[in-house]
């Protein structure tokens, strides 16, 4: 995976990340991804994830303003919601660990003050499909700390049209410094929990 930055004369910037999920990738395991996002002025107004080792190939996608979709083993798309309202309690959540120790020692302690209340959490390896999955309604909710713009570019979009609620800690913008998808009730209900 290499990075090039290219000015566009149309306006689109393409936000893509050629293998989410590296590790995923490397050891054979599926949740591996390309995630292809097109922004206008820093916002995202399409995305694309396709994960071709899961279900025979899923390819979500979405459009500002017109919805999310998946279509699975080459099928039709169809229309996804999360899920809401859900309940911290019986809330399944997915996560994702940074690479740097220090920021797995923050990350631990968010864990450790989530894991007691919540139903689950599960680690999946790819941030573009957990935001997907939040979409799908297949987990609650995803928080991670630590994911850069192309991990959100188009996995942000899918859940957000999907009808989650994306934000960092503050409930800004999702962003480097704390990213939490879910259904409007449970976010609002994470935040409270992590703050």
């Amino acid at each position: 995976e290499e990075g090039a930055d290219v000015v566009s004369k149309s306006g689109v910037t393409w936000v893509i990340d050629p293998i989410d999920g590296t590790v995923n990738y490397l050891y054979g395991l599926p949740g591996w991804n390309v995630s292809i996002g097109a922004q206008i002025d820093g916002q995202s107004v399409a995305g694309v994830v396709y994960a071709p080792l899961l279900a025979g190939g899923t390819i979500w996608s979405a459009t500002l303003g017109g919805g999310a979709f998946v279509a699975i083993n080459s099928g039709q798309p169809q229309k996804i919601k999360v899920n809401n309202p859900i309940e911290l309690s019986q809330a399944l959540l997915a996560t994702g660990f940074s690479y740097s120790r220090e920021t797995r020692r923050e990350q631990g302690a968010k864990f450790a003050k989530l894991i007691p209340e919540v139903r689950d959490i599960r680690r999946f390896g790819a941030a573009a499909v957990d935001l997907c999955f939040v979409a799908q309604g297949v987990v609650d909710g995803f928080f991670e700390i630590g994911l850069k713009p192309w991990d959100l570019a188009a996995g942000g979009l899918i859940a957000t049209e999907a009808g989650a609620t994306l934000s960092n800690l503050s409930g800004d913008p999702a962003d480097e410094s704390f990213t939490i998808a879910a259904g409007p009730h449970l976010h609002a209900n994470l935040l409270k929990l992590l703050n």
